[in-house]
C-alpha cells in the first residue's frame, strides 16, 4: 500500500461529504485526484533548493499528531490550508482546479476548491509524522536523512535536500504521479492518477511556485 492509500483510507469520507455537501462516493473520487495533486504540487516545488527548503519548513510545522488512523476533519484549519495549497500551485491554483473540477463526471471547480484546503495541512501532517517515524509505513527503505529534513537549513545539508525530498514524495505517491509531477508527459506506461488529466496537471505542476 503506498502512502497515498495510507492517507486516502484515513479520511473520514461520511464527514468530508458533509462538509462538501455531497456523497461519499463524490467525495471520495475528489479525494482520490486532489491528493496526487497536492502530492505531485510538493513534489514539483522540491526540485530545486528553494522550494525544498520551504517545504521541509512547512512539513517541521505540521508536527501536529493532526493526521492518525481516523482523520478528525473538525481539527483542520482550512485557512492555513488555503495558504499551503497557494504556495504549491502559485499562479496555477485556478488552471489546476479547473482540471481537477472538469474530471471525474464534472464534479466541479467549486468542490476541489474546497477540498484543497481541508487535504493539504493532513498531507502535511502525513509526511512530518513519516518523517519522524524515520521512513514511510510499509515502504520498502527509509527516506535517507528523513528525521533531520524538517530542521535542515540551508548550507552544506542544502544541496541533497531536493533529492531526498523528491524521493521521499515519489514513495507516498508509489509511483503514481512522479512523471507528472516532474512536468513529464511521459509516464512511463505509469497509472494516471488524475483520470486522464496527467498530461495537462503536469505542465501545471511542473511550474509550481518555489
Amino acid at each position: 500500500m503506498s502512502g497515498l492509500d495510507d492517507i486516502l483510507s484515513a479520511l473520514p469520507m461520511d464527514q468530508l461529504a458533509r462538509q462538501l455537501g455531497t456523497d461519499e462516493t463524490t467525495a471520495r473520487q475528489a479525494a482520490s485526484m486532489a491528493l496526487p495533486a497536492l502530492l505531485g504540487g510538493m513534489q514539483a516545488n522540491a526540485a530545486d533548493p528553494q522550494g525544498a527548503a520551504s517545504l521541509q519548513n512547512a512539513i517541521g510545522q505540521h508536527d501536529d499528531g493532526l493526521f492518525g488512523e481516523r482523520v478528525d476533519l473538525d481539527r483542520v484549519d482550512t485557512r492555513d490550508g488555503e495558504k499551503i495549497s497557494s504556495h504549491i500551485f502559485g499562479s496555477n491554483e485556478d488552471q489546476v482546479v479547473h482540471a481537477l473540477g472538469g474530471a471525474g463526471g464534472g464534479m466541479g471547480g467549486d468542490l476541489i476548491k474546497k477540498l484543497l484546503p481541508m487535504l493539504a495541512p493532513i498531507v502535511l501532517s502525513y509526511l512530518a509524522k513519516q518523517l519522524q517515524g524515520g521512513g514511510l509505513g510499509g515502504a520498502g527503505r527509509s527516506v535517507d536523512a528523513g528525521p533531520s529534513l524538517p530542521t535542515q537549513t540551508g548550507g552544506g545539508g542544502q544541496a541533497g535536500a531536493p533529492g531526498s525530498l523528491q524521493d521521499m514524495l515519489g514513495q507516498v505517491l508509489g509511483g503514481a504521479a512522479g512523471g507528472a509531477a516532474a512536468g513529464g508527459a511521459a509516464a512511463g506506461g505509469s497509472k494516471d492518477p488524475f483520470g486522464g488529466l496527467g498530461d495537462l496537471l503536469g505542465g501545471l505542476l511542473g511550474g509550481g511556485r518555489r
